[in-house]
């Protein structure tokens, strides 16, 4: 039985889900607050979040990033708000999915399935794959067109200049630029993340891809080349 945790400070909305989910077989914990949301994550990990974005409190936003720092969770955000802006702003911070109110029950109950079975066969393929790419991570550093990588210090330079990579960002490079002209599918990456303790879905990849080429950015650089409708490469190559 899955475990959901709904976010709302409307006690009607919080009820109209916890018994749409009730009735398809899934185990509901409910929070009317940001506060209550990250204690109840903590001690009942959940395997999936419904986030609305407006809370009394601190808003979902801000849940969201703590969240992410200790909740492998997939999250779903509710929201009245249904500008473009808002849905990139939510998915850029982590989220899965954004559902905007009004909603109809049938769709929440469809959008928490299909960000589940999302999650589940990206942690099915990142296993897989991070049992592999264990067995190869053996190297302490990396070089590319400038670009160097020391695993045992987690740094990153490009020409000299320190970029600040969070570990998970520094592991979906190496695998990148390790073989530079092999290009890697999500999934793959996913499973280089998984190996060095890190669970991440495959929209959580192309977030990760954008933040390293932001940060590449401001030194005139992009270090990766997209390759659609497959994955990427390391740019260059």
């Amino acid at each position: 039985m899955k475990h959901i945790l709904v976010v709302d400070d409307e006690a009607r909305i919080r009820e109209l889900v916890e018994y749409s989910l009730a009735r398809e077989g899934f185990h509901v914990s409910l929070a009317a607050d940001g506060q209550s949301a990250l204690a109840l994550a903590a001690r009942e990990v959940p395997d999936l979040v419904v986030l609305d974005v407006m809370l009394p409190d601190i808003d979902g936003l801000e849940v969201c990033r703590s969240l992410r720092r200790s909740c492998q969770a997939p999250i779903l955000f509710l929201s009245a708000r249904g500008e473009e802006v808002d849905r990139i702003v939510g998915l850029e911070l982590g989220g899965d999915d954004y559902l905007t109110k009004p909603f109809s029950p049938r769709e929440l109950v469809a959008r928490v399935r299909a960000v589940l079975r999302r999650f589940d066969e990206a942690l099915r393929v990142a296993r897989e794959q991070g049992a592999i790419a264990a067995q190869s991570d053996k190297r302490t550093k990396l070089a590319h067109r400038g670009i160097e990588l020391d695993f045992e210090r987690d740094e990153v330079h490009y020409a000299g200049q320190r970029v600040d990579l969070t570990r998970t960002e520094l592991t979906v490079l190496a695998a990148l630029l390790e073989q530079p002209g092999i290009v890697r599918c999500r999934a793959q990456l996913a499973g280089r993340a998984h190996s060095d303790g890190s669970v991440i879905t495959e929209r959580t990849i192309d977030t990760h891809v954008r933040r390293i080429r932001r940060k590449f950015g401001s030194l005139g650089v992009d270090p990766i080349s997209t390759v659609h409708g497959v994955g990427y490469k390391a740019s260059g190559a």
